[in-house]
Order: C-alpha cells, then sequence, then structure tokens
C-alpha cells in the first residue's frame, strides 16, 4: 500500500475517490467547501434533504461526474465540541471500512481540516495526521499466512492524504502515525501466529531478525543455563512443563545520549498458557496463545523506534515460556526462589505471568532505568473489572502513572488506574515462604501488581494488564496491536 501526503488543492486533484467530512453541527472543513462547490452545491442539498446527516461515523457514497473523482464518499464527523480524538479515530474507521474492500484504487483522503477538541497536541493538524496514519495501517490490516487459499488482493493501492502544507513537521507526523500502525500490525503478526510456530525459541528469532532488519537494534538473547546461573528460577519454573526451553530476550535501542538513563519495557512471553497442572477449561484456551500479548506488544513498540530514529535510550526485556504440563511441571505447593532471593509458594499455577516477570524486573536493575514499564496479559480479573476498553495501570510512581494515564488518552488506547495499597499486600502471605503467587478471588488483578511490585522497590515502576485489551474474541477473533499507540505516545514524549 502506497501512503502520501499532498498540499495540493482537494478540487484538482485526481482520483478514483475523495473523502471528505461533513460536520453534524459546526462549521465545514476547507475540503468539504471546495468539493460542494466543485459540485455546484450538492453536498449542502443532500444535508437539507436529509441524505447526510452529519452524525459521527455515519458514511455516505456519492457518484458524481464532471470532476476529478468519480466518487465522492462523505463522512459525519459530529459536533465540533465533540470531536475528541476517539470520536475522530470513529470516523476514520468508518471512512477506511467503507474504502478497504470498495471499488477505488487511489483514494484522497480530506479529513485532516476538521477540527478536533483536546491539548495542543491532540487538537492540531499534526496530531490528526499522525492518528490518521495509524488509523490506515491498522485498519487495512490482514491475516492470512495460514490459509490455503488466498484472498484476492484489494483494489485499494493508494491513499493520498490532504495537508494544509509538507513541512517536515507535518510528514513527521504522518510518518509517526504510520510506523504506529506498522508497529501494531507487527504486534499483531506475533500474536495471530499459532503456538506451535510461536514458541519462545521462535520469539527470540523475531527479535534476532528485528535488529537485522534495523541496525539500531541490538538483541541478546539468554538460555535456560544463563538463567539458571543468573538464578531465575521462577521463570524457569514456569517452562519446566514444556518441551520448549525458555528464553530471555533483550533488546537495546540507543537513540538518545550515552548517560541517559533507558526507558525499561518489560513483556510476558507467555507463548501458550495451558494452566500447567492448575489445568484450565478446554473452552477458549486457544486464546491462550494471546498470553504473550504483552511481549508483542514490546516488540511493536521496538519496532517503531526503530524506524522513526528518535532520540531516547530504550531497553526492551521478553521472559518468554510455554506453560505446559507434564511429569517434570511445577506443582501447587511447590516453593522456589527468585532472582531477588524472595522466596514464592505456587499455589495455582496458572497465575505464571507473575513468575517470569518478576525475575525480568529483578534483571532489569543491571540497566539502572529511568522507569519500568511492565506489559502483561496478566489477570482474568481485569476484564471483569474494566472489560475490553481500558487496560489497567497500577504504579508505585504517581507522576509516571499519570504521564502514561494522559498518553493513553492522547492515542485513544485508554488505561485506568487501579489502587496499589499496602493493605492489599496481606493477601499474598505464607505460612511457608516470603510469599505466594495468588491472593485469592478479590481484587484479583491489584494483588497481581502487589506480587510485582516486591520486585520493583529499587526504581520507578508502571505496570500494564491488558488481558482485556490485547486481544479480541469472537467473530473478529484476534490480536488488536494494544498497547503499542499508548507506548509510543509515552515513549516519544521522552525523547530529545
Amino acid at each position: 500500500m502506497n501512503f502520501t501526503l499532498s498540499s495540493k488543492a482537494v478540487s484538482s486533484s485526481k482520483a478514483d475517490c475523495v473523502v471528505v467530512a461533513v460536520p453534524e453541527q459546526g462549521d465545514w472543513p476547507e475540503s468539504t467547501q471546495q468539493v460542494d462547490e466543485a459540485l455546484g452545491g450538492l453536498l449542502k442539498q443532500l444535508v437539507k434533504s436529509g441524505d447526510i446527516s452529519g452524525r459521527n461515523a455515519t458514511t455516505l457514497m456519492i457518484p458524481v461526474s464532471g470532476q476529478p473523482w468519480p466518487r465522492v464518499l462523505v463522512v459525519g464527523s459530529g459536533k465540533d465540541a465533540d470531536r475528541n480524538p476517539t470520536n475522530y479515530r470513529k470516523a476514520l474507521i468508518a471512512a477506511v471500512g467503507q474504502l478497504k474492500d470498495g471499488a477505488a484504487g487511489n483514494v484522497l483522503l480530506a479529513l485532516a481540516d476538521s477540527a478536533t477538541t483536546g491539548d495542543d497536541q491532540t487538537s492540531s493538524e499534526a496530531g490528526r495526521l499522525s492518528l490518521i496514519g495509524r488509523t490506515l495501517e491498522d485498519q487495512l490490516y490482514t491475516f492470512h499466512d495460514y490459509k490455503s487459499e488466498k484472498p484476492k488482493p484489494r483494489k485499494l493501492k493508494k491513499v493520498t492524504v490532504s495537508a494544509s502544507a509538507t513541512t517536515k513537521a507535518l510528514k513527521s507526523a504522518f510518518e509517526l502515525g504510520l510506523a504506529t500502525g506498522r508497529g501494531m500490525n507487527f504486534t499483531r503478526d506475533l500474536g495471530n501466529t499459532p503456538p506451535n510456530i510461536c514458541h519462545p525459541t521462535w520469539l527470540a528469532k523475531q527479535a534476532e531478525k528485528l535488529a537485522k532488519d534495523f541496525g539500531n537494534i541490538k538483541t541478546e538473547i539468554l538460555d535456560e543455563k544463563e538463567m539458571k546461573k543468573l538464578g531465575m528460577n521462577t521463570l524457569l519454573s514456569v517452562a519446566a512443563g514444556s518441551k520448549q526451553p525458555a528464553r530471555l530476550i533483550v533488546m537495546e535501542y540507543r537513540g538518545g545520549k550515552a548517560k541517559d538513563k533507558p526507558h525499561v519495557l518489560v513483556g510476558k512471553g507467555i507463548t501458550f498458557d495451558s494452566g500447567g497442572i492448575s489445568l484450565k477449561p478446554g473452552e477458549g484456551m486457544d486464546e491462550m496463545k494471546y498470553d504473550m500479548g504483552g511481549s508483542a506488544s514490546v516488540f511493536g513498540a521496538m519496532r517503531v523506534l526503530a524506524e522513526t530514529q528518535p532520540k531516547i535510550n530504550v531497553v526492551a526485556v521478553i521472559a518468554a515460556a510455554e506453560n505446559m504440563p507434564d511429569g517434570g511441571a511445577t506443582r501447587p505447593g511447590d516453593i522456589v526462589t527468585s532472582m531477588s532471593g524472595q522466596t514464592v509458594e505456587i499455589l495455582n499455577t496458572d497465575a505464571e505471568g507473575r513468575l517470569v516477570l518478576c525475575d525480568a524486573l529483578t534483571y532489569v536493575k543491571r540497566f539502572d532505568p529511568e522507569t519500568v514499564i511492565d506489559l502483561a496479559t496478566l489477570t482474568g480479573a481485569c476484564i471483569i473489572a474494566l472489560g475490553n476498553h481500558a487496560t489497567g495501570l497500577l504504579s508505585n510512581d504517581d507522576a509516571l502513572a499519570n504521564e502514561l494515564l494522559a498518553s493513553g488518552e492522547r492515542a485513544c488506547d485508554r488505561a485506568w488506574r487501579l489502587p496499589l495499597w499496602d493493605e492489599y499486600q496481606a493477601q499474598l502471605d505464607s505460612n511457608f515462604a516470603d510469599m505466594q503467587n495468588i491472593g485469592g478471588r478479590p481484587a484479583g488483578t491489584i494483588t497481581a501488581a502487589c506480587f510485582l511490585s516486591r520486585f520493583t522497590k529499587e526504581y520507578r515502576w508502571a505496570h500494564l494488564d491488558i488481558a482485556g485489551t490485547a486481544w479480541h474474541s469472537g467473530k473478529a477473533k484476534g490480536s488488536s496491536g494494544r498497547p503499542v499507540p499508548l507506548l509510543v505516545d509515552y515513549l516519544m514524549s521522552h525523547a530529545g
């Protein structure tokens, strides 16, 4: 797919289809006025007759003649006061949904001049162009690698996005959006790959390939022998029942100054989660291939950094393992010693994500991090609490938490903060070890984060529970690519 930016007048730009916005209430964008004038006031007539309502995300395809574009796709953009980034993105998604399997091969998208609300970043043309770029890549995603019969290629081959100018700033914003979309799609590719292929060793090879494709990524892979030497016994305990060996994947992007402390991303990489001895119910277990969603999101964010080359230092650490039951598997009641020296009584082997993460969170201290953010499809309780709309956020640092919340709002990739109070820690008390790996049914998301917090006391840390946001179930089943946009916004806000 070819995506370009153009400042040429919409009324004289050739395309198979032009896309313009009509608000339900408010001023018409300049591009819409140009198209309406070229059509002799047709759009205003259709509004008057009720054929165009302007309600957000409504669409109407209009065939026209005698113009440089034989079709006009009108997208309702709602009321000016209500056009926040989330609603604006809904309109973009509706437009791309009409185009992606349509007859137009060359589209002119003139939606960047619709005013939006929010802070200086989201209400600017640059902010809208970034969101347009991301949405184009995101909504045109396909995954059919394992189908014997491939679908016919789409007719849509080129999208030209209309902008007020093609300055370096606007081009950079658009390109960042495209890169973010590609990062999301990389995350989705990894998540959608079946677990008989996507195992820890395969995941490590993807990191090596990323380093090969982008010379600014340095990759190191630790095998089980090296992890054993480091004392990563909780991570290794999860992999004990699988024929697939665990891997610790380390990727470094050094775009900032040598003295700048790195921001560290830690991803849970459980490539398949059967629950181990605490076996999960069979229904829906196929979706446990998405239990590496945290690691996939880290991969996606690192790809964006590699492509856009911001001035920032970022280290990614992925704890990759497969959780399976066999004669060598860890049992409920076993006690293991973590890399930190703290002992853990394992009461439920299906609470394995925190076991691989705690050793990874101890390991990252060697990087003297500015901040550490871990990402994990950690608890079903988070889905009960927040549904599939918001990522759960817990942190030992208020400023870091607020930054991540703000990034989620700007990126239309929301998170919601839950408490991490000391009162919850008592639920992890063990009669036989320093702690147990579960805290019972009450506040399951919080007690999981409380467990992780015991390994993060020496740095600023945030935990993102993406169990409800990393993938879609049902007819739309598949990886979502979240929370790559949130991560990218946060990291870019710290780039020099």
